[in-house]
């Protein structure tokens, strides 16, 4: 991957060239920063860049014989280790054993790919991936034989967030005084989660979010929107380039996330404990990504509604019809329960990852959000 493909981050693009440059390449990197930024194709575009035969001033010449392997993600000295989890197909699972689906997902996005994209490639969307001890032995093994061609040989750990905290130690020693020219490069999108022992072995890159104009650039041939509905969705993306291309191609799920949740706020404010039922069965049956979905919108109207209350209007991430339902709704979300609000609906996001049953998660927060709307601020 070329830096020039690479969306935005040109400070930091450019803070990573001068390393090579001025030969002070750190052997442990962590890029760390929000979703959709673009820290894997950051990360990628870099090792390529350093192992080059033909770099320019400002990028990898893309046509070398290391280029070209790079650009396929399959250069012999280039590794990768991800979160998996086993499936029907792997029992025992290892990042190898998906290295196909991997590069193949890769290859179809640019590299800009999420973690429930990622799970929902190799089928364990209803579980949770990690960094398993396999994987850190194979770390070991694989960084303890010579490059085969390139000068560095590099090992990239995407979402090193999701190291299993009791396999970490294993890699310790390695990170710290890896063989000569190897470099680690670390992906997190939660910092503050990542094993403070790996965590203070590495130099911290911090990627933020990306420039509005910028993304609206980047996004203006993947459809037929205007400006202003691409402006829209990169709003409520928040910097976030994956995200903006979802919100893209599921316009009309978030419509219907929208409308269910005024649906369901209604019903809530009167009461109506039978149309409540009734709504719970059909949530029940939408599937975990759709329902996960649902709640993350819920926390963004919760949001927006505080926003709203504080006069910050033009900070709420919506359009103009849900705008409109918004300013008469907010009074409803206020400072006696935004912050019982938004711990229940993420809660309900995590335990929907964790399994639980949709049914009885939704009726006891429907149950809770009817006392929750007769609150008013003191």
């Amino acid at each position: 991957m070329l830096f020039k493909e690479i969306i935005g981050q040109e400070q930091i693009k450019k803070q990573l060239i001068q390393t090579v440059k001025e030969n002070r390449i750190s052997h442990a990197q962590l890029f760390a920063g929000p979703p959709g930024v673009g820290k894997l194709p950051l990360a990628i575009a870099y090792a390529q860049y350093i192992n080059c035969k033909n770099r320019s001033e400002d990028d990898a010449c893309g046509v070398c014989p290391s280029c070209i392997k790079y650009e396929k993600l399959i250069h012999p000295d280039l590794h990768f280790i991800y979160p998996v989890a086993s499936t029907k197909e792997v029992k025992k699972a290892r990042s190898a054993d998906f290295i196909e689906k991997w590069r193949s997902v890769l290859l179809e996005n640019g590299a800009y790919i999420g973690v429930n994209q990622w799970y929902e490639k190799i089928g364990i969307e209803n579980k949770q991936g990690i960094i398993n001890a396999e994987d850190c032995n194979s770390i070991i093994k694989t960084l303890g034989y010579k490059s085969y061609e390139a000068e560095y040989k590099v090992m990239v750990i995407w979402m090193a967030d999701k190291l299993f905290h009791a396999a970490a130690p294993k890699i310790l020693k390695i990170l710290e005084e890896p063989p000569e020219k190897t470099l680690f490069l670390l992906i997190s999108e939660n910092q503050g989660k990542m094993i403070s022992t790996i965590l203070s072995r590495t130099q911290i890159v911090k990627v933020p979010k990306i420039n509005e104009l910028v993304l609206l650039q980047a996004l203006k041939h993947k459809g037929d929107l205007t400006d202003n509905e691409l402006l829209n969705h990169i709003h409520q993306a928040d910097g976030n380039y994956n995200l903006s291309l979802e919100l893209m191609r599921n316009a009309d799920s978030n419509k219907w996330n929208f409308i269910k949740f005024q649906d369901w706020m209604r019903m809530c404010f009167t009461g109506d404990v039978a149309q409540i039922s009734a709504f719970v069965s059909e949530f029940a049956k939408i599937g975990r990504e759709r329902q996960k979905n649902f709640f993350s919108n819920a926390l963004q109207i919760a949001r927006n509604c505080m926003l709203i209350n504080y006069g910050q209007t033009a900070m709420a991430k919506s359009n103009e019809e849900e705008l409109e339902w918004l300013q008469k709704f907010s009074p409803f979300i206020n400072a006696a329960n935004i912050e019982t609000f938004t711990k229940e609906f993420n809660e309900a996001h995590y335990a929907i990852e964790r399994n639980a049953n949709p049914s009885i998660l939704l009726m006891d927060i429907s149950l809770k959000t009817i006392k929750l709307l007769k609150l008013k601020p003191a």
